[in-house]
């Protein structure tokens, strides 16, 4: 690790704040990822919460693992429980287009120049924590980007004075930064196999690995449905004396998906049943603005999470969860960009959120023809998400994307792609050149489907969309000493 730039506090502005983030370690743009005590320590992010005052403890928690749907799951949650009333804080990983859309309250990302107040106030506790890194000591480093990302996160929460903070975790669970709270409820949305270099390479041990977030006493919400990951989840469970309320047993759902998404918008139908003894309700009917069955099971799990609440006394009535589950929206999931064509972006990554993908544009849309633009990184699966793919599209592109290190060249996606089916595909090493030749093949009956990483997603996304963040206000809204 080059030394930590060091900021006077006196000429921080965002260009300084993010170049102090930057120059941390990143393991969001390392091409390797370790998993190893180094790298992943919480005793290093305990102690700078501690110089910090320990800003968790301030605030209830709501704990949010998986595999994949952990996002959904935590953007649909914090918008039930803005919706009942209370300030609610959402921190989420990565983000599309600015940083500040990580620390979010009542759905508003924080502004930049809370940002720079955010990283002007942690700064003091990171630098010195960097001087006490022994210089001969490998196994030491200082904090990382996303430990420090974390701390901010719940410092803004902190200072908004949030009655509740939904924290999504960013790698595993047992070893990463937001395992440091004791939540309110823990929730595990699902298991499947992704980051298996890090995190194991059978179901039980990745499971393992994301029931770490679980803390005694602390009642598990799990979608987890596989009986192997499923058996761990129960071990670690009864081994910390923890409820556990499981999907298919205490709790399920029914959806309904809208059709012909290609011509207008429309929302699909959850029903959702609780079974716990003594608890037995349901809710018909909810629209669900998020599409595809995979987020029907993850409102499910959402709501199994906000039942837990409400048992334990939180005021969170059905018209809350209504408009929640409504109006919530998550960039980049199952995305309708455009029309004639319809352009979709999705941020699938691994071979389950693939198949999730693939189900959604079978059951909701109509087209005529189907081209896919796809990119992907290192370390994934790449065989089983093209599997799932090439087959059900009539034009298939490859490219890359630019952000990030860890893209696999589009050479070798077209040549795995190739000895998949004996074809030949376009390859471009630009994705703006991609999107146009794509875009241009394609007739106005016809869908155009963008996926296989995050960071595509993201840099083709704007194209489209903008950014982000450009509306948001350099100030909170409320009253300046809250915030």
């Amino acid at each position: 690790m080059s030394p930590p730039l060091r900021i006077d506090p006196d000429d921080l502005d965002r260009e300084a704040a993010m170049r102090f983030l930057f120059g941390r370690i990143d393991y969001e743009r390392a091409r390797n990822v370790p998993y190893r005590k180094r790298e992943f320590k919480l005793e290093r992010m305990r102690e700078l919460l501690d110089r910090l005052d320990n800003p968790q403890r301030s605030v209830p928690i709501v704990h949010v693992a998986g595999t994949k749907g952990k996002g959904s799951t935590t953007a649909m949650i914090a918008a039930v429980l803005s919706a009942a009333g209370y300030r609610t804080g959402a921190f989420t990983s990565p983000h599309f287009d600015r940083l500040e859309e990580r620390i979010a309250v009542d759905g508003r990302p924080c502004s930049a120049a809370e940002l720079v107040e955010l990283v002007a106030r942690i700064r003091p506790a990171v630098e010195a924590m960097d001087r006490e890194v022994p210089p001969d000591d490998p196994d030491e480093i200082g904090p990382t980007y996303f430990e420090i990302t974390t701390a901010m996160a719940l410092l803004h929460f902190t200072r908004c004075r949030v009655d509740v903070a939904v924290l999504e975790v960013g790698l595993g669970g047992r070893l990463d930064s937001t395992n440091v709270c004791t939540p309110r409820v823990s929730v595990i949305t699902s298991i499947s196999f992704d980051h298996t270099k890090q995190l194991g390479t059978t179901l039980e041990s990745i499971a393992r690995e994301k029931a770490g977030i679980i803390k005694p006493d602390v009642p598990v919400i799990s979608g987890v449905i596989e009986e192997e990951p499923r058996e761990a989840i129960r071990q670690v469970c009864r081994r910390h004396g923890c409820r556990l309320i499981e999907r298919d047993l205490d709790f399920d759902f029914h959806y309904r998906p809208p059709v012909h998404l290609e011509r207008e918008p429309a929302a699909g139908q959850l029903d959702f049943r609780c079974r716990l003894p003594g608890r037995e309700h349901a809710y018909e009917s909810i629209p669900l603005k998020l599409l595809g069955r995979h987020q029907a099971a993850n409102a499910a799990v959402a709501l199994a999470a906000v039942d837990e609440l409400r048992r334990t006394g939180w005021q969170i009535p059905e018209a809350a969860i209504r408009t929640g589950l409504a109006e919530v929206t998550c960039p980049g999931r199952v995305e309708v960009l455009a029309r004639q064509p319809a352009v979709v972006v999705d941020t699938a990554h691994n071979v389950a959120s693939v198949a999730a993908l693939v189900e959604v544009l079978e059951e909701s849309f109509s087209a005529r023809r189907r081209l896919l633009l796809f990119a992907t990184t290192e370390e994934k699966d790449l065989q089983g998400m093209l599997g799932h793919l090439l087959g059900r599209f009539d034009e298939v592109v490859f490219t890359r994307y630019v952000d990030n290190p860890r893209a696999v060249p589009p050479e070798k996606l077209s040549t795995v792609a190739g000895e998949l089916t004996g074809r030949s595909y376009a390859r471009y090493a630009d994705p703006a050149d991609a999107l146009g030749a794509i875009l241009a093949s394609a007739g106005p009956d016809d869908l155009v489907c963008i996926t296989g990483s995050f960071f595509l997603a993201a840099e083709l996304r704007r194209r489209f969309v903008g950014p982000t963040m450009a509306a948001v206000e350099e100030t909170c809204p409320c009253t300046r000493h809250v915030c």
